[in-house]
């Protein structure tokens, strides 16, 4: 976002002036408008330090107490990244077996990368306690998909054929697999595409980018998120295991694999220090 010409009066406030756009860095705007990874300060310029995420952090990949309004705030939530710590995040990571090909995959900060880059406004957002119920059901889901970030793409993925061509706005692309990826397993030719148009890769023709780029890779799983499940939070956690899975899992399909989502959500709202509310099952 460009900013309006400001006349400055005195040699002082020049001098004051510089010296904040010069310490704004590269993607410096008042009032915000930041790229990607950058956090809006609450004094309204883009940045990546402390300085810009900490304290009164609006949007980005907030790590403070802010009280902004921007990409996953939260009100009182202090922002996405005050609730994803490190210890939250790398506590799931840790309890992947060795050697598991998501380990150096995913990343706190490509998470934050992804919820800051300003499509998820709505992600985590409403009431400290509400953020914190949506963030530890979108992370038990997580959990569950990839085996604790241990898989980036499906086991024996690649035997399967998730091509629709019934959706002809996204025909399926000669030599392209459209098998579950990412931190939520995304699968078949349609959400490749709306989630490629949308995020701004080639999911059609190049839907393994979802497994080569971790910033990428959370995005679509945020936006299968705010696309599937967000809008059914207020129904309980079993509404969002039916958004995902629930022709596989939910009345009385599989319920060893639903109440295990169940266990990792109840956990993920007791380490948030939140109640998990009802309506856990489906």
């Amino acid at each position: 976002m460009a900013n309006s010409p400001v006349a400055v009066f005195t040699f002082v406030v020049l001098g004051l002036a510089a010296a904040l756009l010069s310490a704004a860095g590269p993607a410096a705007a008042q009032n915000c408008g930041c790229q990607s990874g950058f956090c809006c300060s609450k004094y309204g310029y883009c940045g990546t330090t402390a300085e810009y995420c900490g304290d009164g952090c609006r949007s980005g990949p907030c790590t403070g107490s802010g009280s902004g309004s921007g990409s996953g705030s939260g009100t009182g939530s202090g922002g996405v990244g005050s609730i994803v710590t490190d210890a939250f995040f790398n506590g799931i990571k840790s309890q992947a077996g060795s050697g598991c090909a998501g380990t150096n995959f995913y990343t706190r900060q490509a998470f934050l990368n992804a919820a800051g880059s300003g499509k998820y406004s709505e992600f985590a957002s409403g009431s400290s306690d509400a953020a914190k119920r949506e963030i530890a059901a979108f992370f038990a889901h997580v959990t569950h998909e990839t085996g604790h970030f241990c898989y980036i793409e499906e086991i024996n993925g690649a035997s399967h054929n998730y091509c629709d061509p019934s959706f002809t706005q996204w025909p399926c692309k000669s030599g392209a697999t459209y098998y579950g990826r990412g931190p939520l397993q995304i699968t078949w030719n349609y959400n490749y595409g709306a989630a490629g148009q949308s995020i701004g890769f080639d999911g059609l023709n190049n839907p393994q980018k979802v497994s080569q780029d971790n910033v990428v890779a959370f995005k679509t799983a945020l936006w299968y998120w705010m696309t599937n499940v967000h809008g059914v939070l207020p129904q309980g956690f079993g509404a969002t295991t039916r958004a995902i899975n629930g022709a596989v899992e939910c009345d009385g399909k599989n319920t060893a694999q639903m109440n295990a989502r169940v266990g990792y959500y109840k956990d993920y709202c007791r380490q948030l220090g939140v109640d998990p509310g009802g309506n856990l099952t489906c």
